[in-house]
């Protein structure tokens, strides 16, 4: 008997408590976190574990994850690069440079107000766009 893996299942649970967002800003992620972590004072670390691993093409491509938790809440913010080498995390999204992600206790739509402003701010940044779950093909590529 083979068992199989239910994506659609899996997309579903991970997504259900997340809001994303897309950002185009051509500049170094670490560049682009240390920034975050000035307007927002927040911590975002590279987390190797979270770490996402794509085979396409006989290769593997490496797109690292930026973390941080908010203590008061149950709720955390991942940074994604969306673009390693030539490939794309979301390939739907070519045009984005990141994606953050922010999953856990319900988020008001005045944080991500807040947090599309701020990024906004930020040097560099060029657009900033919530993005529904409709629009995303490739869910299964961001959960780690």
């Amino acid at each position: 008997m083979k068992l199989k893996l239910d994506v659609a299942e899996m997309t579903e649970d991970f997504f259900g408590d997340a809001h994303l967002l897309g950002i185009v800003a051509p500049v170094r992620d670490y560049q682009f976190c240390w920034q975050l972590n000035r307007q927002f004072h927040f911590n975002f670390r590279v987390n190797i574990g979270l770490e996402i691993q794509l085979n396409k093409k006989n290769r593997n491509y490496y797109f690292p994850v930026y973390e941080h938790k908010e203590p008061q809440f149950y709720r955390n913010h991942y940074i994604y690069k969306n673009q390693h080498d030539g490939e794309y995390l979301l390939p739907e999204f070519r045009h984005l440079d990141f994606l953050w992600l922010i999953k856990g206790d319900e988020v008001p739509s005045q944080l991500i107000a807040d947090i599309q402003q701020g990024i906004r701010g930020i040097t560099g940044v060029q657009l900033v766009v919530e993005l529904t779950n409709e629009k995303i093909k490739h869910k299964e590529h961001l959960i780690f």
